[in-house]
């Protein structure tokens, strides 16, 4: 399959099968408390990849602490450890080729990833990209050339990326063009060649063309950024692109692009609910492959290729129908790395030989959870106060079923993005909380992306507004149907889920007992002036999707949770990583301060050597245990004292 880009998200998304119910005439049997660590520690196996020649796998495993690389013949039972970090886990990794295997890694949550390369056997180490204070990304892998890949530089300005082709046996760089300044996104073609580009000119974007590499490029179309046009990769002449849009249309559709007309040739698939988020492309046989979306319910797809559909029912037969991705295949696609899931765990990898049709199990990730001891996550919808309809989850206690469950203390968990979505799948936050007793309830309020144009669109400018009454629309839905205990309810996120803690401790200040802000916003005019570098050339599109910090002064400040501290009554626990790119530390301080100024409760943990978000284990379990004590001082405890 055809990979679009290498990516570090580490964030993917998973589909959603209701529970079984329990019996209203009985009491819900709890699961057994389970040691914290259980939920955070670092996966015993994960990441699987396979190698181009099919001979070997690759996966990530703990190392002093932290995820390192491992490789391993299929079929023999050892492995070698290639890499020995131990400061930070590996950001993440691909074969360059049979013999060499290409990581990232970034500086104490920094997330200016470098690029370093190693043979399977361990040697020849090499740093390919190790630039002080430089970003790596990876444009194109070039499957089809063994010695190099393709990367992005913000080495020469650090708003921008250059393109270069790098030999991964040596290290030598070479510009393939000059960022003129304005290009967000590269693409190749089928045979390596860089031939698109995606620009950015304050709020309007442009898709850009060139026949050979030594042409230049040409605007094929230009478009407001609300309009997308999204190249995935060529179709097998390398003469069109497979895309997806809504230019004309609310959704994403997978299309395929003409560029010599700079029209649209043929729509190949639009869902009526949902944008598409994904589709593959056989270098193999030159074919498309599959589009997929994201449900309410799961992850969809809707296959071009009876041979691929042959081989997820036959996958599907072995798992038990199981929910299940392709997370990685040979050159030959004939050796598979799968992944099976559900919303009760993070699953095992398997090996699949297609000519055989053999399943080989590899691998459990968190093979010390037992999933008759999780929670089940649950599909819900509730309308919001203007008529929208929001999808969302609720995951109960074990025990309790949606009719069964009443009066539970709540963790109200809204997303972070926000231009992002909540699916369903294993989250270890959620199944420890569910573990300890909390109902979980999760929401896709407005500009949740994956639900089309208009539903995004809504959400510009209404940071602390209209986005933020979908949440609390969402817990007056849950205490109205007698599920959450109205004196019990908490709000717990990161990034903009942390905002939107601060906002509904701020602006519905007696909705909630406590609130957990995790790396999150909280003065408008200081987030936007502290992005990073590389988001720069986008800020014209933030001012538009938050507001421009002079234009919309008023309504920024009126957002801005720090600068209404004098509303919230609930205590409050705020957590941070000094390094953070994203958020910078200085939203957490100057909060923490005004909170203090008030005289208001507020517990705050900083980590120095932690970015957006805590990553490494130690840091990780510190959060959590912080957190577990803070809502049981603030929900358990009194419902503890109430009873008596």
């Amino acid at each position: 399959m055809k990979r679009k880009s290498f990516t570090l998200s580490i964030i993917t998304l998973f589909c959603l099968t209701l529970g079984l119910a329990t019996s209203c005439n009985k009491a819900p049997v709890p699961a057994p408390i389970l040691p914290l660590e259980d939920f955070f520690r670092n996966p015993e196996k994960a990441s699987y990849q396979i190698s181009p020649d099919g001979k070997y796998f690759s996966y990530t495993a703990p190392y002093e602490k932290r995820m390192n690389i491992y490789v391993q013949k299929i079929g023999q039972d050892s492995a070698v450890r290639i890499t020995s970090e131990t400061e930070r886990d590996i950001a993440g990794y691909l074969w360059g080729n049979n013999n060499r295997i290409l990581f990232l890694k970034d500086t104490g949550g920094d997330e200016n990833y470098q690029l370093y390369g190693v043979n399977i056997d361990g040697s020849n180490p090499l740093p390919l990209t190790a630039f002080e204070k430089v970003r790596t990304q990876i444009i194109d892998d070039l499957p089809e050339i063994d010695s190099e890949v393709i990367i992005g530089l913000n080495k020469r300005n650090p708003q921008i990326f250059d393109p270069y082709r790098l030999n991964i046996e040596t290290g030598e760089l070479t510009m393939l063009a000059e960022n003129p300044g304005n290009i967000q996104g590269w693409m190749t073609d089928h045979d390596g060649k860089l031939r698109v580009a995606t620009a950015i000119d304050g709020v309007n974007q442009s898709l850009l063309y060139r026949d050979k590499e030594e042409d230049a490029f040409k605007v094929l179309i230009t478009t407001s950024f609300k309009e997308t046009l999204n190249p995935y990769f060529f179709t097998s002449d390398n003469q069109k692109l497979y895309a997806t849009s809504n230019i004309g249309r609310d959704k994403d559709a997978l299309i395929i692009f003409d560029p010599q007309t700079m029209k649209e040739d043929e729509k190949l698939y639009e869902n009526d609910k949902y944008d598409i988020s994904g589709a593959s492309y056989s270098l193999k046989d030159k074919k498309l492959q599959l589009v997929a979306y994201q449900g309410h319910d799961g992850i969809k797809r809707h296959f071009f290729d009876d041979k691929l559909k042959g081989i997820y029912d036959k996958i599907s037969s072995k798992v038990a129908n199981r929910p299940f991705g392709i997370n990685s295949q040979n050159k030959e696609e004939n050796m598979l790395i799968v992944r099976t899931y559900n919303d009760k765990t993070p699953g095992a990898y398997y090996v699949y030989d297609v000519e055989k049709d053999v399943l080989t199990h590899i691998a459990d990730i968190y093979p010390w959870l037992d999933e008759n001891n999780m929670a089940t996550m649950n599909c819900v919808t509730y309308k919001t106060r203007d008529g929208l309809e929001i999808e969302g989850y609720l995951t109960l206690p074990k025990g309790y079923t949606m009719e069964t469950a009443k009066n539970l203390p709540v963790v109200v968990n809204p997303h972070g993005g926000p231009w992002a979505r909540d699916g369903w799948g294993f989250n270890p936050e959620i199944q420890f909380l569910a573990n300890r007793g909390y109902a979980v309830f999760q929401m896709n309020f407005r500009g949740s992306t994956g639900f089309g144009k208009k539903f995004w669109e809504i959400s510009f400018k209404q940071w602390g507004k209209t986005m933020q009454d979908d949440i609390t629309d969402g817990v007056e839905w849950l205490k109205a149907k007698g599920i959450a205990n109205p004196d019990k309810i908490a709000i717990y996120g990161g990034s903009y889920g942390g905002y939107a803690t601060l906002a509904g401790l701020t602006f519905t200040p007696d909705l909630y007992t406590c609130g957990v802000d995790y790396v999150g916003v909280s003065n408008l005019f200081t987030f936007l002036n502290t992005i990073p570098p590389y988001w720069k050339p986008m800020l014209d599109m933030m001012y538009e999707m938050v507001g421009d910090p002079k234009k919309d002064s008023l309504l920024l400040a009126g957002s801005s949770p720090v600068f209404h501290v004098d509303k919230i009554k609930a205590p409050l626990f705020i957590a941070q990583g000094a390094n953070d790119p994203r958020v910078n530390k200085d939203e957490s301080d100057q909060m923490v301060a005004a909170l203090k100024k008030r005289g208001i409760e507020t517990e705050y943990m900083v980590k120095d050597n932690e970015g957006h978000g805590f990553h490494n284990e130690e840091n990780r379990f510190d959060f959590y245990r912080a957190m577990e004590k803070f809502l049981g001082e603030h929900l358990k405890e009194k419902q503890e004292a109430e009873m008596k």
